[in-house]
C-alpha cells in the first residue's frame, strides 16, 4: 500500500489552480461588483447572466455582461465599465477574502510534499495581486493571468503557460478548477481535472473528477489523477 502511494504521487509534476471560486471564496465580491455595475446602467443582473459570467475572461465576460443587459457592446462602454469594475473590486479585495473551505490545507500539503504550484486564473493581473495578498506568493513558482497570453479560459493558453514555466508536461499536471470555463480550458491544455464546484454546476463529462470540498484532500488524490502510462 506504502509503495502503490508513492508510485501514485511520484506521477504527480504540478498542480495549477484557479484562483476565485477554487482557493478564494471571491465570487461573492465578483457577484456584489456585478449586480451594482449593472445598477449603475438601470439594470437588473439575473442569475442566468451571473452564472453564465463565472470564470469568463474580461472580454468575453463584458459580452456576455452586455447581452444579458441589453446593452450596446462597444470598445467606448466596455472601457468604462472595466475601469468601474477594477475600482470596485480593487476596494472589495482590500478587506478580507475569506478561503474556500480546505484550500489553504491543500497548499500547505502540496508544498510540503515539494510538488510545484502555479496559479491560474482569468482574472487581470492587477486584481489577482490583491488576491495573491490573501494567498500567499510564496505557493507558487508561477502565476498566470488571463491578460497575459493571447486568450483566456476556456482557451487553454493560461494552462499551457504555467506548465511550461513550470517546465512540466501538461498531461504530467493536476489543474483544480470550480467552473465549466475553467473545466474546458484546464483539458483542453491536456491538463488532469479535479473539481471541485462553488457558485454553480459543472457538467459531469469524461476525464473529470469531482469533489464537494477540498477538506480531505491527500497527496495520493491528486497523484491517482494522472494517468499511469505518464511519466
Amino acid at each position: 500500500m506504502v509503495w502503490k502511494e508513492f508510485e501514485s504521487v511520484a506521477r504527480l509534476d504540478a498542480v495549477l489552480w484557479d484562483m476565485d471560486g477554487t482557493l478564494l471564496d471571491s465570487e461573492k465580491l465578483w457577484d456584489m461588483a456585478l449586480r451594482e455595475l449593472a445598477g449603475e446602467y438601470g439594470r437588473e443582473l439575473t442569475d442566468t447572466v451571473r452564472h453564465a459570467l463565472i470564470g469568463a475572461s474580461g472580454p468575453n465576460a463584458f459580452r456576455i455582461l452586455f447581452e444579458g443587459l441589453g446593452i450596446e457592446h462597444t470598445i467606448e462602454a466596455v472601457a468604462t465599465a472595466s475601469d468601474w469594475m477594477e475600482r470596485r473590486v480593487t476596494e472589495l479585495f482590500h478587506g478580507p477574502v475569506p478561503w474556500r473551505p480546505g484550500a489553504r490545507e491543500a497548499l500547505e500539503m502540496v508544498q510540503a510534499a515539494g510538488i510545484p504550484m502555479a496559479l491560474v486564473t482569468n482574472t487581470k493581473r492587477s486584481l489577482t495581486e490583491y488576491g495573491l495578498n490573501t494567498i500567499g506568493r510564496e505557493f507558487f513558482g508561477a502565476t498566470v493571468c488571463a491578460d497575459e497570453v493571447p486568450h483566456g479560459k476556456p482557451a487553454p493558453d493560461v494552462y499551457l503557460r504555467a506548465a511550461e514555466l513550470l517546465g512540466v508536461a501538461p498531461e504530467n499536471a493536476v489543474a483544480i478548477e470550480d467552473s465549466p470555463t475553467g473545466s474546458i480550458a484546464a483539458q483542453a491544455a491536456g491538463c488532469a481535472l479535479l473539481v471541485v464546484p462553488c457558485e454553480v454546476a459543472v457538467p459531469d463529462a469524461p476525464g473529470r473528477t469531482f469533489r464537494e470540498s477540498l477538506v480531505g484532500l491527500t497527496m495520493t488524490d491528486l497523484g491517482d489523477l494522472v494517468p499511469a502510462g505518464i511519466a
